[in-house]
């Protein structure tokens, strides 16, 4: 199988097949981001892509699931999309899902008509950075959409049939806003109904442009005890329903994973137990989204 390092994909994608369509991501300009900063985007020849499609079917007796690779595969034009889909069905007829990371604004690239056309395909399950609910921060954030875009994009893509998971980021708004981000996110949330919210932390690596903003006192983060308050706020004023709220990212002191709204009262009912188990020390301390080294590595392995 051929990959252009890194590869990533969500924890809940762990048993898909990865296959590679595209390398690096189409906008690589989020400010908390740098997992694609020295990968140059290009599309993957179909060629290539075939190849690998012929080679899993050599590995795998049965493949249920496929999630295709890199940063944004649903930028790739309809038709381009459309082929893969058709490679997959021919390689691996058994295939019930294609899932991919896709944004905002390649979801606006495509018409009504080839949304869903792509979801008669089995083209689903499209997990979509939104990170936060406040129009400022996604800014900040240099996401590249509004959150008016964002809503009526998504419409759009509930209007042909997807499901899709929404990426929320406790912490993005820093300390000063954290009450106003919790609730502005689940109230878009709500708004939005996702079959999943993938829920992480601030976690920067020190290249980035948070980061560097972080270290310049531009950008004050929250301290471990608002983004445990940060979580359970923004996880109180949800509600849907048959949705999974899942936050066991590594950058998460306290992994919490289940079903709304069924599980509720259980998610937030660990979460302030871990709360208050953690000394005030570390409840206290800044410094916890630097991942490379440092103080942040130590605190966000010590949660209990």
């Amino acid at each position: 199988m051929n990959y252009t390092h890194p590869v990533y994909r969500p924890p809940f994608e762990a048993n898909s097949l990865l296959l590679q369509v595209t390398a690096g991501c189409s906008h690589n300009k989020c400010a908390f981001c740098s997992m694609y900063k020295n990968v140059p985007f290009h599309v993957e020849q179909i060629e290539q892509i075939e190849k690998d499609l012929a080679e899993a079917r050599l590995l795998y007796p049965r493949v249920r699931r496929v999630f295709l690779v890199s940063g944004d595969p649903f930028v790739l034009k309809a038709d381009q999309l459309s082929r893969i889909a058709e490679k997959v069905k021919n390689h691996l007829p058994e295939v019930e899902t294609i899932a991919m990371y896709g944004s905002i604004v390649n979801i606006a690239s495509k018409s009504d008509e080839e949304l869903k056309a792509l979801r008669s395909l089995n083209i689903n399950d499209l997990n979509i950075g939104l990170e936060s609910g406040l129009p400022s921060v996604v800014k900040d954030l240099r996401k590249g959409f509004t959150i008016e875009q964002d809503k009526m994009q998504i419409q759009r893509l509930t209007a042909a049939g997807f499901d899709f998971s929404l990426n929320i980021i406790i912490g993005a708004a820093g300390s000063t806003l954290w009450k106003a981000n919790a609730l502005a996110s689940a109230k878009i949330v709500n708004e939005l109904k996702p079959h999943l919210i993938f829920v992480a932390s601030l976690h920067l690596e020190e290249d980035c442009e948070l980061a560097i903003r972080l270290q310049q006192g531009l950008f004050i983060e929250n301290t471990l005890r608002e983004n445990i308050e940060e979580e359970i706020m923004f996880l109180e004023n949800l509600e849907l329903d048959r949705t999974r709220f899942f936050a066991v990212h590594p950058s998460n002191a306290i992994p919490v994973d289940g079903f709304l709204p069924e599980d509720k009262g259980k998610l937030l009912n660990i979460l302030k137990n871990g709360r208050d188990s953690i000394e005030v020390k570390w409840l206290n301390a800044r410094n916890t989204s630097l991942v490379n080294g440092g103080e942040g590595t130590i605190l966000l392995n010590s949660k209990r």
